[in-house]
């Protein structure tokens, strides 16, 4: 490569969409906004642009997070700003703003751009999109049933069975009580202990007894909470997942190590793990947290959310095979064809009368190539039609419209083109 040349690469732990991973990306969005929006949720946005202070206002971890794992510069205003690893603390703050005016509960929903710095692994990159669904201003248990209800929702509009995956539930309130009776009464050690039971399926159970001991130094307790932790007690759940399957969804179950990694959440907290040996991993996850707006103002507001990322998504529809078929760009259905150069603009005349009385998607192959390989290129594009216009056509005003699929040709008028299209 020459040195006046740039490289072609992407930044490292980015995408680029060309129109056929846009046809994948259109389909995981259209489906999301469908079902969310089937269960009353109104979408909003924002900036990806926020003030630093939103994410480290949490404590010291969060302050790590923002320090370590974040893009985080100094503006030209001298100002701190982060592009947004999350939206939670965004919809916050939007809720607190207006919470006067809003009429609650509220369900809301958004396909933000999320941006960490951390290395690149399958399932996780530097960005991705994120489906974020909240209800804020309930709270009552049922809003945590239909949260989670939706999310599971979502993977069945897919085309997903609920034998592909399981839904996971906790509740960060009964495992403080659970570390409490185990005789852990601090806080912050409890803390600790929530963030290494994140890790717990990535260990093994004796790694993980160690590292709980280094935490409580008492090996009494670290066999009670490893007991609860690892699911040694039996018909273990509570009143969300029996709300759950009370709404005929049975792959639901309670398991104690899930953790959820951010301090914000109070209670119910979930995850929805993809169960075949493939793609064996968490798709989403989310919970209930009733004191974030409290950074914002004395009057918290209560909220229950989840997040689903496309990456995830993606992987998920490849690995069970859930893509459709023939899932194509938005290139054109029709291409109009010229004859020659002096032809181009009569068939682009031709192209936005046919526009004006269609619906279809429609161009005009103004390359110098031979009229056989504009209509190979067509071919090769997936284009349905296509309308060759010479200077007969343009004298006669008639046209012969082909249909690339069954070979079938229709000569006729405007009109009898325009019935063809129509009727696709």
């Amino acid at each position: 490569m020459s040195d006046k040349h740039l490289g072609t690469d992407s930044y490292k732990g980015v995408r680029d969409f060309y129109p056929e991973d846009m046809a994948v990306q259109r389909y995981i969005f259209d489906t999301w906004s469908i079902t969310a929006e089937s269960f009353g949720y109104e979408r909003y946005d924002a900036s990806i642009l926020e003030p630093s202070e939103l994410y480290k206002a949490k404590g010291a971890e969060n302050e790590e997070m923002v320090n370590e794992q974040t893009y985080t510069f100094i503006d030209r205003g001298e100002r701190e700003v982060t592009l947004r690893p999350e939206m939670t603390p965004t919809v916050a703050r939007m809720v607190a703003g207006k919470r006067r005016e809003l009429s609650f509960p509220i369900r809301w929903y958004s396909i933000p751009n999320l941006f960490r710095y951390e290395r690149p692994q399958r399932g996780r990159l530097r960005e991705h999109y994120q489906l974020n669904c909240d209800i804020f201003g309930a709270d009552h248990y049922t809003a945590d049933v239909e949260t989670i209800a939706l999310a599971y929702q979502l993977l069945i509009d897919f085309g997903a069975k609920p034998e592909m995956f399981e839904i996971r539930v906790n509740n960060r309130l009964e495992m403080r009580r659970c570390y409490e009776e185990a005789g852990v009464s601090d806080s912050e050690t409890q803390n600790r202990i929530t963030r290494l039971n994140d890790r717990f399926h990535k260990i093994s159970a004796e790694q993980y007894k160690v590292a709980l001991n280094e935490i409580v130094a008492n090996e009494v307790i670290t066999e009670r909470i490893y007991t609860v932790v690892s699911g040694s007690i039996p018909e273990d759940t509570n009143e969300v997942v029996e709300g759950v399957r009370t709404l005929g969804i049975k792959n639901v179950i309670i398991d104690r190590s899930i953790a959820r990694g951010f301090n914000y959440y109070t209670g119910t907290i979930f995850e929805i793990f993809d169960v075949s040996g493939e793609n064996k991993r968490s798709m989403l996850g989310g919970g209930r947290y009733d004191n974030l707006t409290a950074m914002f103002s004395d009057e918290p507001v209560m909220g229950i959310g989840f997040g689903m990322g496309d990456v995830t998504m993606r992987d998920f529809l490849e690995t069970h095979n859930l893509l459709p078929e023939g899932l194509s760009s938005t290139g054109p259905e029709v291409m109009v064809i010229p004859f020659d150069a002096e032809c181009n603009l009569p068939a682009q005349k031709l192209a936005s009368e046919l526009r004006r009385a269609t619906t279809a998607r429609i161009a005009t192959d103004i390359s110098t190539k031979k009229i056989g390989k504009k209509i190979g290129d067509a071919s090769e594009r997936n284009v349905r039609f296509v309308i060759v216009v010479g200077e007969n056509e343009l004298t006669s005003q008639s046209f012969t419209i082909k249909d690339l699929r069954s070979g079938e040709e229709t000569p006729g008028a405007l009109g009898i083109i325009e019935g063809v299209i129509n009727t696709r």
